[in-house]
């Protein structure tokens, strides 16, 4: 069973239809919305600020969601993909964005709608990442342009697939 932990009277809160792994950790000041899955050692720490996550986001196995006290929250926002092993710090993700398996996102940095980061990306602090376009690389570099139609359809067809996925393991 996933454990779901309040903290400094905060309790988390998990929307309707959202599939936890037993393995992940849920801590604090925790706002999850509905039809999103949150799978195995993903770990969402709202022990020192708030982190809030839209509709059908799906936060894919061993990826960390932290943020900075008193300075930075999370805002992931709808139809949002967190790739294996992805790292969110204190950032702000828009709707219909992807980070690659392996991202780095620090403080203060803001993922616009359907941009995607690179695999192994480190976005800085403070970043921009322009909505519809692809950014990679240590540091990471916009990369270019994609069509706002294919990376929309791409990241919510993601989005589905995971919620079809999370329906295999509430079957049992």
């Amino acid at each position: 069973m996933a454990i779901i932990k309040p903290l400094r009277g905060f309790t988390p809160k998990i929307g309707e239809n959202c599939f936890i792994a037993e393995t992940a950790v849920i801590i604090g000041d925790v706002e999850i919305g509905d039809d999103c899955s949150i799978w195995y050692g993903v770990v969402v720490r709202g022990d020192v600020n708030s982190i809030r996550i839209g509709n059908r986001v799906n936060i894919q196995d061993n990826a960390v969601l932290h943020t900075t006290y008193q300075k930075t929250t999370i805002r992931l926002g709808n139809d949002v993909s967190v790739g294996h092993g992805a790292i969110v710090h204190g950032a702000e993700v828009r709707d219909g964005a992807l980070l690659g398996m392996g991202c780095t996102v620090m403080d203060n940095a803001v993922i616009g709608e359907g941009a995607i980061v690179a695999a192994n990306a480190l976005v800085l602090e403070n970043t921009t990442v322009e909505p519809g376009t692809i950014y990679g690389g240590v540091p990471a570099k916009f990369i270019k342009k994609v069509d706002a139609e294919v990376s929309r359809e791409m990241n919510e067809r993601i989005a589905r697939n995971y919620l079809f996925y999370a329906g295999w393991y509430k079957q049992g």
